[in-house]
């Protein structure tokens, strides 16, 4: 599929890369362990970046349980460390927050507040440069799901593939025909009109039936994805769904964003307690976009993406960087 590119890509001196990485795991379970330890190998991870935590194998953490894990894992950590990859599939939150926020800046209630309020802003939303601990204090987070080995590593290759890839494939813009999850679908134009130099932008209508190639991009809102066995994903593809609890990976009634890493997408972003459906708690299709065409990370890209990330879970596979080598 062809498409108009227009990138001036740069690896910046500040950006995320392995050095500046932490991995930590959970050394009571086997395959958090393995797939950390294999991680660390593929993406030459230094030794010192990797920390054993232990904690129990619920879906949600005590929020009073973070804290002393959390201190731990920073105590151990080199100063250089600035980001995070967490290697497990629960808890994914705690309390009403995301493992993901959680583990970046700490617990804090107002991270979730109850009912449809607004919530804590992010400190690091289309921000430029990434030394996140060292300029606010954070350490941003994304998940690398290991209830199934074989997906956790088959994304761990898919990133380490996309690297310096720039793929020429298709930004999908999806609507439905659910009003309340179809809010997004208002910023298309707007994302077409800045974007059309970068991506080859594609806008459809529920329901999909056609094969849908080449997915760089998939962003939608609803229950559950209907046309997900038409999407064939490309290394370091993203895609979300706008929901209540996509990010729920255990135990929820809705379709979980570890459906999209079964499809094949790099990385993915969901909420673990209902957000409402505020266009800020979830990923700003123009911003996620532009950042990611920068040659900057899918952690950098995802997280300077959503205003208010307390209740999302950022998953996929941290460093793929497709567009970093291009320079067209």
């Amino acid at each position: 599929m062809a498409a108009a590119f227009s990138f001036i890509c740069v690896v910046h001196a500040e950006g995320l890369n392995p050095d500046r990485l932490g991995v930590l795991y959970n050394a009571d379970d086997a395959s958090s362990t393995q797939i950390a330890r294999f991680y660390a190998v593929r993406r030459a991870i230094p030794p010192e970046n990797v920390v054993g935590l232990h904690f129990g194998s619920a879906n949600v953490l005590a929020p009073e349980a973070l804290a002393p894990i959390r201190k731990y894992a920073l105590d151990r950590l080199p100063g250089a460390v600035q980001s995070l990859a967490l290697v497990w599939s629960r808890p994914f939150a705690v309390g009403c927050m995301s493992i993901t926020t959680a583990f970046a800046a700490g617990y804090r209630a107002e991270f979730c507040v109850p009912g449809c309020a607004l919530t804590a802003p992010n400190l690091l939303f289309d921000s430029e440069g990434w030394l996140p601990a060292d300029t606010v204090g954070w350490w941003p987070a994304m998940l690398i799901p290991t209830d199934d080995p074989a997906r956790a590593r088959a994304l761990i290759e898919r990133g380490i593939a996309a690297d310096g890839s720039a793929p020429a494939g298709a930004v999908y813009l999806v609507r439905t025909k659910d009003p309340a999850r179809n809010v997004r679908a208002a910023t298309y134009a707007d994302v077409e009109q800045m974007q059309a130099q970068r991506y080859h932008i594609v806008e459809l209508s529920t329901p999909i039936t056609k094969d849908l190639p080449a997915a760089i991009a998939y962003f939608t809102g609803a229950v559950r994805v209907e046309e997900m066995e038409h999407i064939r994903f490309l290394p370091g593809a993203i895609a979300d769904h706008l929901t209540s609890t996509g990010g729920v990976l255990a135990g929820g009634s809705q379709m979980s964003a570890l459906a999209w890493l079964d499809q094949g997408a790099t990385a993915s972003y969901g909420s673990v307690s209902e957000p409402c459906n505020s266009l800020q708690k979830f990923p700003n299709v123009d911003v996620l976009l532009r950042h990611y065409a920068r040659g900057e990370t899918v952690l950098e890209a995802y997280w300077k993406s959503v205003e208010m990330p307390g209740q999302g879970l950022f998953i996929g596979e941290p460093l793929a960087r497709p567009y970093a080598a291009s320079r067209r």
